[in-house]
């Protein structure tokens, strides 16, 4: 099996070509605008998501072969399945994006218990689950592993400690995975996001908290980008496979100042926190964005669903 090859410096997508790519969390928001990118450049992708119906009308548009698999990133059986469906459609694949996540909002005391696991499963286990269903492919191809992280993990922030707890582990275990695979000619890469035009983002936005903690961000930090922009950024990443991919560019120089973050975040939190009640918080609790809601929806309905797919393309 031919090794993926990335060559440095600028954008080269025609290094992508014809490969075979896996992208969770698929069905809307960066995960959507990922595989997009991805296909225009001639990738075959596998989507994998909850929203059979969103997911399978991505893959319907996209302009290269594509395959839907509708799996819950919390069933390893799910997701063996998944990989099986890969692997009988296209070949082992070389190219795998762990973008699955989901995120609560509110006071920790407040936010119910098992919807503070279940962002825990989704973002940490989730990532996991999908190393392990897949290492097998990457291993064959020498591919690259991007787990998409956020500068969540470069400081917590109150009111969502479920996902900042989420995506400190997912950055720690890239970086674990990273040294255990590179002796088999696999890369790992992790993704720091930062503000994002999402669902998520937007509910983020409407939590008092979570929406001072932006206000109070320099100009530049403050700004949204579009998911179809970070897609490009992370494109770029992949065809590198660079260790990091940073979505905006600068925050590359943000790394440095990580020990500092927690306490100004936490600062900027106090201050707001000082002028709501414990009502006024309380209010403002539970599960941020269209795509955390329709995971939470299914997984409160039936727990673990059956695996399906649906081949498009």
């Amino acid at each position: 099996m031919q090794r993926l090859v990335f060559r440095p410096g600028r954008r080269d997508p025609a290094v992508l070509r014809g490969r075979i790519a896996v992208v969770t969390g698929a069905a809307r928001g960066v995960g959507e605008a990922l595989v997009r990118q991805l296909s225009a450049t001639g990738v075959r992708v596998a989507l994998i998501g909850r929203e059979k119906e969103s997911l399978c009308r991505v893959a319907a548009e996209l302009p290269a072969p594509a395959l839907c698999v509708e799996a819950d990133v919390t069933d390893r059986a799910a997701l063996d399945h998944a990989a099986a469906e890969v692997t009988a459609r296209f070949g082992p694949a070389s190219v795998v994006v762990a973008n699955a996540g989901i995120a609560a909002g509110g006071p920790f005391a407040a936010v119910d218990a098992d919807l503070w696991q279940r962002v825990i499963d989704v973002n940490l286990t989730g990532s996991a689950n999908t190393a392990r269903a897949f290492l097998p492919h990457l291993r064959r191809t020498r591919g690259y592993f991007l787990q998409i992280a956020s500068t969540a993990a470069f400081g917590a922030a109150p009111m969502m400690s479920a996902y900042c707890a989420s995506k400190a582990g997912a950055e720690s275990f890239a970086y674990a995975l990273r040294g255990e695979v590179e002796p088999d000619g696999v890369t790992v890469g992790i993704a720091y996001l930062h503000w994002t035009g999402t669902d998520m983002v937007s509910g983020m936005d409407e939590h008092p908290v979570l929406s001072a903690l932006r206000r109070h961000q320099p100009g530049p930090a403050r700004r949204v980008h579009s998911p179809a922009q970070v897609a490009r950024w992370l494109a770029t990443g992949i065809e590198h496979r660079a260790l990091n991919v940073y979505a905006p560019p600068w925050l590359r120089w943000c790394q440095p100042l990580r020990p500092v973050f927690p306490a100004l975040v936490a600062r900027v939190a106090r201050r707001e926190m000082r002028t709501l009640t414990a009502q006024d918080l309380a209010s403002h609790t539970g599960v941020l964005g269209v795509g955390g809601r329709a995971d939470w929806n299914a997984h409160s309905r039936s727990g673990a669903r059956p695996p399906g797919q649906h081949p498009t393309g």
